[in-house]
């Protein structure tokens, strides 16, 4: 999927095969061609970002971004190009196998050589696509454990609508037990994840005018507060999106 977010940013998305969607949400790059920085609000969406990037004073860089909770109010360089691989949270575990727990709205620098990969990656996305899907193959677990697969299953099937103790007893798995896994692997309970989850699936709703809830809010003023609460905004500020300073909001409604 190829979109433009306006005259300057360049956006295109390429989804998974079907092997690695465990693992995998998306590949994406963002180009920004303009000769001026743009400034911009990321917003929690559930995701673990690893990028590869290229700007005018920084030829090459990798970045690993954990579980963000809070809008990140950013600017993209000039000129920038990023090439980018966004996981779901299993990743984190059997894939880059790492504890992502102290890097909650935060990133970590990662070596130039990481996974093999060098600045002539960002040439083509279509090959970086290629080769990352290759990578990942390589890495994938002989098994996974089945309760961790199943609850991930539920958390991205509901999109966070489902509450903690009714995942607990669908996959026989304590919510203390859960929370201990979530805490100690990400830095969040599952709680918290799944208001993330909600939340972006709520801007698929503005995105289309619709600013009142969708999804299983209390009532307006819940929904008002947990929309604020992760982005920033009220929901009608987020559906006008001046400027387009809020990218996902943007590839959303385009999508």
């Amino acid at each position: 999927m190829k979109l433009q977010i306006n005259n300057d940013i360049e956006y295109i998305q390429v989804m998974p095969e079907s092997s690695l969607t465990d693992f995998v949400e998306s590949y994406w790059m963002l180009h920004n061609r303009s000769g001026v920085e743009k400034n911009v609000v990321g917003l929690p969406d559930g995701r673990i970002d690893l990028f590869f990037a290229r700007t005018t004073t920084e030829p090459f860089s990798v970045m690993l971004i954990g579980i963000g909770t809070k809008p990140d109010h950013g600017a993209i360089p000039a000129g920038a190009l990023m090439f980018a691989i966004s996981f779901r949270l299993p990743a984190a575990e059997y894939i880059l196998q790492m504890s992502l727990a102290q890097f909650v709205d935060k990133a970590i620098n990662l070596p130039h050589d990481y996974w093999g990969f060098n600045a002539d990656i960002l040439a083509d996305f279509e090959m970086f696509c290629k080769k990352a899907s290759e990578k990942i193959q390589s890495l994938l677990p002989g098994e996974m454990d089945e309760r961790k697969r199943r609850l991930f299953e539920l958390v991205y099937a509901s999109k966070g609508e489902m509450g903690v103790k009714e995942l607990s007893e669908k996959v026989f798995w304590s919510s203390r037990q859960i929370n201990r896994y979530f805490n100690q692997q990400f830095g969040i309970s599952l709680k918290v994840y799944c208001n993330i989850l909600r939340f972006r699936a709520s801007l698929e709703h503005i995105a289309q005018g619709k600013l009142f809830p969708e999804l299983n809010f209390a009532d307006q003023n819940h929904f008002i507060k947990e929309i604020k609460k992760f982005s920033g905004a009220i929901p009608k500020d987020l559906f006008k999106n001046k400027d387009d300073r809020f990218i996902l909001l943007s590839a959303i409604r385009q999508q």
